[in-house]
Formats: structure tokens, sequence, C-alpha cells
């Protein structure tokens, strides 16, 4: 007997102007209902015409950013997910237009896991387990303090260890 995913049956809407990368998010996500985009207009006329459970957004190409702004205006939480765009600055503007994750395309296989936190979660970020899971791969692609080395995400980071809940440690066993 097999349980049910969280996942199962979500409405996901995926824009990217890679078919190749349509396909693979498909592959990574059997168990929810895609709808594949490859351009910014229709993209656009999807997230004004119809309700979504996540979006997860190429930046370069479809005018991510542009997409961003409107998925989180209607309150769909978006993933963006790059290869080109894959930088601190692409980052920190993912973070401020309100992207509840940011994924390099070689780590798409990683997607599934990502999309579960978010659903899980109600649609909110989880930017410290996000940086916890890819600090290394983001260490190694933009150097080892390419967060200290920046007012905004040191900030960010601070404050956003002080809002994350705690889990709950075990008891110490004598």
């Amino acid at each position: 007997m097999s349980s049910k995913s969280p996942l199962d049956g979500k409405m996901i809407l995926v824009v990217d102007d890679e078919p190749d990368v349509l396909d693979t998010v498909e592959e990574v996500l059997p168990m929810c209902q895609i709808r594949k985009v490859q351009d910014h207009e229709t993209a656009l006329q999807y997230l004004l015409g119809y309700t979504w459970d996540a979006v997860v957004l190429d930046i370069m190409g479809v005018d991510g950013f542009k997409l961003l702004k409107v998925a989180t205006s209607r309150d769909f939480p978006a993933v963006m997910l790059t290869a080109h765009a894959l930088t601190p600055e692409a980052l920190k503007k993912s973070m401020k237009l309100g992207a509840v994750s940011f994924l390099p395309k070689e780590r798409i296989s990683d997607l599934h896991d990502f999309l579960l936190e978010v659903v899980t979660v109600g649609g909110k970020s989880s930017w410290i387990r996000f940086f916890d899971r890819l600090g290394g791969f983001f260490d190694r692609k933009f150097g080892p303090d390419w967060k200290q080395s920046d007012e905004f995400f040191r900030e960010f980071e601070e404050k956003a260890r002080k809002l994350e809940p705690q889990e709950e440690q075990a008891p110490e066993v004598h």
C-alpha cells in the first residue's frame, strides 16, 4: 500500500523556453498536473486566467522576473529555475520579488523535494532550509563568502534564522 504524496494532483505551471526542460520537469513531477508553457505571453495568460498550487519559472528567455511579479501578486508560490541567470544578483532579485525558492537547472532532479516543502508549508518560503540544503552548491559557484560579502544576504539570513521555527530537540539520554 503506497501513501499519497502531498503533491498528488497539484496544479503546477512550468514556464521555460526550452522544451527539454519542460519535459524533464514533467518527468520529475509525474504526480502533478503540469501545464507547460514556452513563452511569456502565454504564461501571462495562464497566470491571470487560472489558479496554481505552484509556478516554476525560468528567468532568461521568458522574462521570468516579470512573470514572478504577476505570480506573487496572485499569491502563487513561485520557484525560479535557471541556468544562465545563476548569479547572486538573480537570487537576490528573486527573493526580493517574492519567490519561495531558486533552483539551478543542474539540480532539476531536486525540484520534487523543493515543491514538496513549499506545499507542506502552505506556499511560504523556507529560505533557511534552502540555504542549508544548497549552500555548498552556491559556495562553489559564487565563492565561499558570497553571503557574508553582501549586506542583503547577511541581514536576510539573520532575520530568517530568528523567525524560523526551531525544531524540537530530543531530550538528552544519560
